[in-house]
């Protein structure tokens, strides 16, 4: 056996004889232990209670054998919670012994997930616009991105930088530095203004220690704009050798950084692209894609033109704007092109894997891919997130997958992408509470945000709280604009709690939504299976899996699906996704 050994949400190390959930040490004493292990031993296999005297107490130590064997096993059913009458882990044999019935992992130790020892803490906090001109925002927003991943890059090892998504959330904010370094749990904060006029730029940046506000740098940067590229270095540089744990680490020098592209234009074309990007709506993901393609027509060679191209095209199908499989071939296309030019990005690499997951159902070539990009940046968030998504959710490995999100939150700790995963594979690991807090935090964060409403919902259903899961998901249909996704869930729940008539009305709403743009078949599929009508289920998911339906990916782990599972029909749809064990 593999010195680590899990079976969701629990793992036992071998050599330390420890059982830990998430985690967190599990209390298990070494009878008990000892039990459990042996079933390991024989994962599916019958363990009898002769095996277990045997191992338990020798010929020469007098027992009441049955009566403290049964006790044994009490407290191990206790430490995994594991009821002998609906057992999801250990089956009792009457007179014969037991079964150990949960799926078994042998998990070899991966490099890339040893923690990184302790770091200095910094946040870029979101540049002022200093030019009077909000159109100019775009620029001081793409100024503060840049800062953060050259910082990010000159010493991984000792210094965590705050990722853009968090740091962003705090433009225009009140609070002090002191508060951002509590909240953040910083050690500095970077804040700064820019100012453009025509091909000049101005740049201000400050170093402000959060234990006691005191300011430890400051500097102005005045440049032509052709320069900006390597000003990105020279400050990430200036401010890191302000860091007594950094400045040991770097020359006198700034660090040499690859220039993305010599077309300032283009780069202006793929800024603007970004700012498009990160509102996600399907308007704003056009504007998006009309800049990428602006700035490759510009300068052909430009390989992060082409990775956010991709990424454009990813979020595009995955909320079902257009078909998903148009979307994703496009999209694959732009991730090869990114790589051919440049085959050392590492979040490219990680968006590669999603597209070969979303169309090929290719699993050794999404795990090629991920491992690439966990080896050339295993401390980036977004390689975290796409490692747990594609190369760990579709397998069933959730314990794995939630052990990296948490890694990325420690850099990403306000992310709605992250918090939102978070919630979704608790959920999956039908860890309910857990799920529901994760949710329900991310409701603080976003509190008009439809997706946050969609995990209450689906949390509260499987937890048979069907009045709070129909709340729920009403918010969820309301503040989407009414999203045929939303519509679907909410069809499901309504047809569970016995609302034939309104679910109806809601799949004939979806149906003349089709006639009209594009719906994914996952959304006639979940009403049609509250209804109880099971043969139309399987009719949609099989056209879900033809349309490459990303809803389709986790179907080893969705709790609704259990009452499916024994039906032949549905093993059919797991061999069609590559995914039949």
């Amino acid at each position: 056996m593999s010195n680590v050994v899990r079976f969701d949400p629990f793992e036992i190390d071998l050599d330390s004889g420890e059982l830990r959930k998430r985690g967190i040490r599990i209390k298990l004493r070494d009878q008990s232990f000892q039990v459990l292990l042996t079933l390991l031993e024989h994962p599916g296999g019958v363990v009898t209670r002769e095996e277990l005297r045997q191992r338990l107490w020798r010929n020469d130590v007098f027992v009441d054998f049955d009566n403290n064997l049964n006790i044994v096993v009490a407290r191990l059913r206790e430490a995994l919670g594991d009821p002998a009458d609906h057992p999801r882990f250990i089956q009792t044999l009457p007179r014969r012994g037991y079964r150990f019935i949960a799926p078994v992992r042998e998990v070899p130790a991966h490099p890339q997930e040893t923690p990184l020892p302790s770091r200095t803490r910094v946040v870029v906090l979101p540049f002022i616009n200093l030019s009077g001109d909000s159109a100019q925002d775009y620029f001081s927003d793409a100024m503060t991105d840049e800062i953060i991943t050259a910082l990010a890059t000159l010493a991984p090892e000792q210094l965590a930088v705050i990722a853009r998504t968090t740091a962003m959330l705090y433009k225009s904010s009140h609070k002090d530095v002191g508060q951002i370094g509590r909240e953040l749990h910083v050690d500095h904060v970077v804040e700064g203004g820019v100012r453009t006029d025509g091909d000049h730029v101005a740049i201000n940046v400050q170093l402000i220690q959060t234990s006691d506000q005191v300011h430890v740098f400051a500097k102005r940067y005045d440049i032509e704009m052709n320069q900006v590229f390597r000003l990105q270095s020279r400050i990430a540089a200036d401010i890191a050798r302000q860091i007594p744990s950094l400045s040991s680490k770097l020359g006198t020098g700034d660090p040499a950084r690859k220039q993305p592209t010599s077309d300032l234009l283009a780069y202006q074309s793929y800024l603007r692209g970004r700012q498009h990007m990160y509102r996600e709506t399907p308007l704003e993901l056009i504007e998006a894609r009309k800049c990428f393609e602006e700035a490759i027509a510009r300068d052909a060679q430009f390989a992060l033109a082409y990775d956010a191209l991709g990424e454009a095209y990813f979020w595009t199908g995955f909320f079902g704007y257009i078909p998903p499989k148009e979307a994703f071939s496009a999209g694959l296309w732009a991730a090869l092109r990114a790589l051919e030019i440049d085959n050392t990005l590492a979040e490219t690499h990680g968006l590669l894997g999603q597209f070969r997951q979303q169309l090929d159902y290719n699993w050794p070539e999404v795990q090629r891919e991920l491992n690439r990009a966990m080896e050339l940046n295993p401390s980036s968030p977004l390689v975290r997130f796409r490692y747990a998504g594609s190369g760990l959710l579709p397998q069933g490995r959730l314990t794995e997958g939630i052990t990296h999100l948490e890694y990325a939150l420690q850099l990403d700790p306000l992310s709605l992408l992250l918090r939102c995963w978070v919630s979704v594979f608790f959920w999956l690991a039908h860890e309910y509470d857990r799920a529901l807090a994760a949710a329900r935090f991310l409701v603080g964060l976003a509190p008009d945000y439809y997706l946050p409403q969609m995990m209450i919902g689906h949390i509260c259903r499987d937890m048979g709280k069907l009045q709070e899961a129909i709340t729920a998901q009403r918010l969820a249909v309301e503040w989407s604009g009414g999203a045929p996704q939303m519509l679907g869930w909410l069809g499901f729940s309504l047809a569970l709690e016995g609302n034939t008539s309104e679910a109806r009305s809601l799949l004939n709403r979806i149906h003349s939504l089709a006639d009209q743009t594009y719906v994914s078949p996952t959304s006639f599929a979940v009403i049609h299976l509250g209804l109880g009508e099971i043969d139309e289920t399987f009719l949609w998911m099989e056209q879900a899996i033809e349309d490459r339906d990303p809803i389709m990916i986790p179907i080893k782990s969705y709790p609704f699906l259990d009452p499916l599972r024994a039906d032949p029909r549905f093993t059919g749809l797991l061999r069609k996704m590559n995914l039949e064990s």
